[in-house]
């Protein structure tokens, strides 16, 4: 089973963003801390979640076991609904990536057991504020 942790974090809402990405393939492991565009919260956990998913196509045929501390992230998988509509523009996206997995399950986590995509999420952020 694989395991992905995804996670995005904002400084400001909106501001620089990052989404962080943690892919367990038994002893194996995949780091990513992604800069992201000046966006919302809620914008770099789904930006991070579809990062995530291109980011397992090659796992496609395994189970995949998705964790995230964003509750509208997990609802919408969940659901494969988001309803808000400012964040709606995401959902095709999702729903085509999540329809190439054979198995694909989400679970909500609390925020200190995805501390390693948290830390990559924040990484990311203070990569953009070193450059500026």
């Amino acid at each position: 089973m694989i395991e992905l942790f995804i996670d995005g974090a904002s400084a400001g809402n909106p501001g620089l963003s990052g989404a962080g990405i943690f892919i367990k393939n038994g002893k194996d492991s995949i780091q990513l801390s992604v800069e992201l565009d000046e966006m919302s919260n809620h914008e770099a956990e789904y930006e991070a979640l579809i990062i995530g998913l291109k980011k397992c196509l090659s796992y496609k045929h395994q189970i995949i076991s998705c964790k995230t501390d964003s509750q509208a992230v997990f609802a919408a998988v969940e659901k494969r609904y988001i309803k808000n509509p400012k964040y709606a523009h995401y959902l095709p996206e999702i729903n085509q990536l999540l329809d190439q997995y054979e198995l694909f399950f989400i679970k909500w986590i609390p925020s200190k057991e995805n501390a390693v995509a948290d830390k990559l999420a924040r990484q990311a952020i203070f990569s953009q504020k070193k450059k500026s």
